[in-house]
């Protein structure tokens, strides 16, 4: 688990390409300092295995499916990312709960003088973002100020802007993003209690011959 708040920027140093995957070095002085095989990284909000550590760099490999679903698949070597080691039992929970199972990507829009930043938002998961709710990009929890079927919207301080990517980004940037799972939980247990579109909960008439 995770909880959305950035250690470090972190560059990535090798990128590979191998069977169905690909295997990305990142340099991250911080977060490998107590990393060995098999613990976890999030590399912009993607919950990453370490296979290997050395002088301050970590290598992981990424398959297909993550690829498929998050900015990853378009990363190059020299490329800054967000890191964030695994949340350890009892450590606090500064942002919140985020499994680092990223559910698609947004596009950055905009920023206004204020700090005002506009995502666009794919329409299958604009039902779990909320007003007020939590919502990670890139890795970073983040309070939505604002949302339509469409994009959404969350103000940025100057801190979040200096120590992560999002102070980096250009208009048409792909970023990762992952709901509130709790959303997605709830979802899934009340949809069999759910009365279909159009039932009006009665009786109904019947046909007669």
């Amino acid at each position: 688990m995770f909880t959305g708040i950035v250690e470090e920027l972190g560059e990535v140093t090798a990128v590979e390409q191998v069977p169905n995957a690909a295997r990305l070095t990142v340099r991250g002085p911080l977060v490998t300092s107590d990393a060995g095989h098999g613990d976890s990284i999030a590399v912009s909000g993607v919950c990453l295995t370490v296979v290997a550590v050395a002088g301050g760099e970590f290598t992981v490999d990424v398959v297909h499916e993550t690829l498929q679903r998050s900015s990853l698949a378009k990363v190059n070597v020299g490329d800054v990312v967000n890191l964030e080691r695994a949340t350890p039992a009892g450590g606090r929970l500064g942002g919140h709960i985020m499994q680092g199972h990223v559910d698609g990507t947004g596009v950055f829009l905009k920023r206004d003088e204020q700090g005002l930043t506009s995502f666009a938002l794919p329409g299958r998961l604009s039902r779990y973002v909320v007003e007020k709710g939590s919502i990670a990009v890139d890795g970073i929890s983040l309070t939505v100020a604002s949302v339509t079927d469409e994009e959404f919207a969350v103000a940025l301080i100057p801190t979040t802007l200096e120590v992560t990517t999002l102070g980096r980004n250009q208009p048409g940037d792909l970023v990762n993003l992952e709901v509130d799972v709790v959303a997605k939980y709830v979802e899934k247990l009340a949809m069999p209690h759910l009365r279909p579109q159009g039932d009006n909960g009665g009786g109904g008439t019947e046909e007669r011959a």
